[in-house]
C-alpha cells in the first residue's frame, strides 16, 4: 500500500475514534426516538446539527424531501457519497438498525472530510429517509441528488459481516374489492361478497407461488374484511408486496399477481381496483472493485467479510439503494451487529442495534467506509476499474 494512503487511513480512523462518544450518543438517541417514513424530524435535526457543529453547513430538507439532507465538501477529484438512513419500522422501532446506518455514515463522512482538501477529493454526506417502503432515495434521485457522483456507499446492520445483501426488486400493491351489501340471513342472494372475492384472490396467489421462481416472493395481508358477520361485505382491501430478482423480471410477475386477484373478483361477481405504489425498488448491483476495497479495509479493523452466496447464508431483502446502484457505482455491505441467527426486522435485532456490539459496529463501519473513500480518491486505477464494472450493468432500465 502506498505510504501516503496508509497514513491517510490512520488519520481517518483516529478521527472516528475522536468522534466516537458523539456518534454513539446520536445512535442511541435515534434508536430511542423511532420515526416512520418521511417523518424522521428528530433524526434529521440531530444529524444536521452535528454536521453544522463540524462546520459542514448542511442543506436541510434537501432535494424536495422534508427529512432529507446533504452536506458537501471538496472542490476537485472523485465525488463520493456516503449515505445515511434513519427511519424505523411500525411497532418494532429500529429493528433494522438504521440508527447504526445513520451514525456510521455520518462518522465516515466527518472523518473523510478532514482529509478531502489534502488529497483532492469531493464528498457528499446524504441523509436519505424512508427506506422502509417509502423510497426516499428514489424521491431524492428524481430531484438530482445523485447526479455527477462517481460512487455511493453505505453499510447495513445484520447478524454477520457480508459483502452484500441479496437485494431483489420490489413493489407494493394496494387492492380493493367492490361488491354489494346484503343481509347475510334475510337476502344473501342479493349480495356480492367482496370478502369472498379477496379470499379467492389470495388463494389464487397461493397457487401461483408453485409456479414462480424460487427467488421470487409474493406476500400479502387483508387490511379490511367487512364490518359485521351478518352483512355481506361490500368493500374489502388487501396490501401486497411483489418481489423478483431484477426490476426487469418484476414486471411480468406483477401482471400475473393482478390476474390472480382479478379472477377472484370476477368469480364472485365483484370488481377490483388496484394501485401500485409510485416507487419500484430495483435490485442491488454491488460494484466489484468497490466491494474488494471495502473487504480489505474491514480486515484492518478486525472484521472478516464473507460472500453470503458462497457461505450459503444469504440475507434476502429489498432496498432503494438498488435504484441508486443503477445510477452510480455503489456498495451495500452488511455489518455484524447481532449474534448469528438473529434476523433483522425483529424485536431481538432492535435490542442489538443499541447494544455494545451495535456501538462497536458504528465505529468499525465508519472507519471501513472512510478508508474505502480514501482508496477511491487515492488508489491509482481504482476509479477506472469501478467505472468499467459499472458499465456492465443492464442498460435502458428505468429505475426512477
Amino acid at each position: 500500500m502506498h505510504a501516503d494512503i496508509a497514513t491517510l487511513k490512520e488519520v481517518v480512523c483516529a478521527e472516528v475514534e475522536r468522534l466516537a462518544p458523539q456518534l454513539v450518543r446520536a445512535s442511541h438517541a435515534i434508536h430511542a426516538h423511532p420515526e416512520l417514513n418521511f417523518a424522521e424530524h428528530f433524526a434529521h435535526d440531530l444529524l444536521t446539527d452535528l454536521l453544522d457543529q463540524a462546520g459542514l453547513a448542511p442543506t436541510r430538507h434537501a432535494y424536495g424531501v422534508d427529512t432529507g439532507f446533504e452536506a458537501r465538501m471538496g472542490a476537485t477529484g472523485p465525488d463520493i457519497a456516503v449515505l445515511c438512513e434513519y427511519d424505523a419500522l411500525p411497532g418494532i422501532g429500529h429493528a433494522c438498525g438504521h440508527n447504526i446506518i445513520a451514525t456510521a455514515g455520518l462518522g465516515a463522512g466527518l472523518a473523510a472530510a478532514t482529509v478531502a482538501a489534502r488529497v483532492g477529493g469531493r464528498l457528499r454526506i446524504l441523509g436519505t429517509p424512508a427506506e422502509e417502503g417509502g423510497g426516499g432515495k428514489i424521491a431524492m434521485a428524481r430531484n438530482g441528488a445523485f447526479q455527477g457522483l462517481d460512487a455511493a456507499m453505505m453499510v447495513h446492520p445484520a447478524d454477520a459481516d457480508l459483502v452484500c445483501m441479496d437485494a431483489i426488486a420490489l413493489q407494493f400493491l394496494d387492492v380493493h374489492f367492490h361488491g354489494k351489501a346484503a343481509h347475510a340471513a334475510a337476502a344473501p342472494h342479493e349480495g356480492r361478497n367482496a370478502l369472498d372475492a379477496a379470499v379467492l384472490g389470495y388463494v389464487n396467489v397461493a397457487a401461483l407461488r408453485q409456479h414462480i421462481l424460487p427467488t421470487e416472493r409474493v406476500h400479502g395481508i387483508f387490511t379490511a374484511g367487512g364490518d359485521r358477520a351478518n352483512i355481506v361485505p361490500a368493500e374489502t382491501a388487501m396490501s401486497w408486496i411483489v418481489r423478483s430478482p431484477t426490476i426487469a423480471s418484476l414486471q411480468p410477475l406483477k401482471e400475473r399477481v393482478l390476474t390472480c386477484l382479478d379472477a377472484g373478483a370476477r368469480a364472485c361477481g365483484c370488481t377490483m381496483s388496484a394501485a401500485w405504489h409510485g416507487v419500484t425498488y430495483a435490485d442491488m448491483i454491488d460494484n466489484g472493485p468497490m466491494v474488494a476495497s471495502y473487504v480489505l479495509n474491514a480486515a484492518r479493523v478486525g472484521r472478516t467479510v464473507v460472500d453470503p452466496r458462497v457461505m450459503g447464508t444469504p440475507v434476502v431483502g429489498s432496498t432503494d439503494m438498488g435504484n441508486v446502484s443503477y445510477l452510480v457505482p455503489s456498495i451495500h455491505p452488511m455489518l455484524k451487529v447481532a449474534p448469528a441467527g438473529v434476523p433483522i426486522h425483529t424485536q431481538d435485532f432492535a435490542y442489538w442495534a443499541a447494544s455494545p456490539d451495535g456501538d462497536r459496529a458504528i465505529l468499525d463501519g465508519a472507519k471501513t467506509l472512510a478508508m474505502t473513500i480514501i482508496d477511491l480518491w487515492c488508489q491509482p486505477g481504482l476509479m477506472d476499474s469501478v467505472q468499467a464494472a459499472f458499465a456492465q450493468r443492464p442498460q435502458g432500465v428505468d429505475v426512477l
